[in-house]
């Protein structure tokens, strides 16, 4: 599992450049992806939704454009990111950690994570608390890297090791930050083992579908009513 003193230094880094490394890094995909997103969390009509690990804002920023009367609350462990949400436009924004989210039970209809799982600490133990915070019938949505499949996994891992690093550094001034990235892809939880880990976490109708020929996923499931 990821360090989080770790973690939230490296994002605290490279907050300045986030943004446009990440539409650098994945010539453009990771706007699509989020907006993909945002349009499945549209259709559930959310009234009150936390956006978990919100980072820079990109996905809470969508989600506040397509469901307009819905509150939307971003949270992240880094100031540093959610400052530059809350510059961006975002409207309501929270410091917090994902494992210890001040908030009741069953404050919020729906839940979203986007590149933040992965990150954080203890898997399992997140989810819970995303289940907690979430009410009966409530959703989740999860949005991270995944591993394709056939003929485009090994020149994926190349791109992934070797180049993506090299750019980033680049782009950011902090190569290190983005060497972890390719570890923490390798070792997270994707496809049907995610939607085993949301069945032990205690959320129902768990699915993934891949994006982009499986770089990344969308997971979506539901407290049980």
């Amino acid at each position: 599992m990821p360090d989080a003193v770790y973690v939230r230094d490296a994002f605290a880094r490279i907050a300045d450049r986030y943004v446009l490394a990440n539409h650098v890094l994945s010539l453009g995909a990771d706007v699509l992806w989020r907006k993909s997103m945002a349009a499945r969390v549209s259709d559930k009509r959310p009234r009150r939704l936390i956006d978990i690990a919100s980072g820079t804002g990109d996905l809470a920023l969508e989600i506040q454009r397509r469901c307009p009367d819905c509150e939307v609350v971003a949270t992240d462990f880094c100031s540093e990111m959610l400052d530059h949400a809350a510059k961006r436009g975002v409207r309501r924004t929270l410091v917090a950690d994902a494992l210890d989210l001040p908030f009741a039970d069953a404050s919020f209809d729906a839940a979203t994570v986007a590149f933040g799982l992965r990150n954080m600490a203890d898997y399992p133990s997140a989810l819970r608390e995303m289940r907690r915070v979430l009410e009966p019938g409530g959703h989740l949505w999860i949005l991270d890297f995944s591993l394709p499949e056939g003929i485009l996994r090994a020149p994926y891992r190349f791109y992934l090791h070797r180049v993506l690093p090299r750019i980033a550094g680049i782009l950011t001034g902090q190569r290190d930050a983005y060497e972890y990235l390719g570890g923490s892809i390798e070792s997270f939880p994707s496809g049907k083992a995610m939607e085993r880990l949301l069945a032990s976490c205690g959320f129902e109708q768990p699915s993934s579908t891949a994006l982009t020929f499986g770089v990344v996923s969308v997971y979506q499931a539901m407290r049980p009513r």
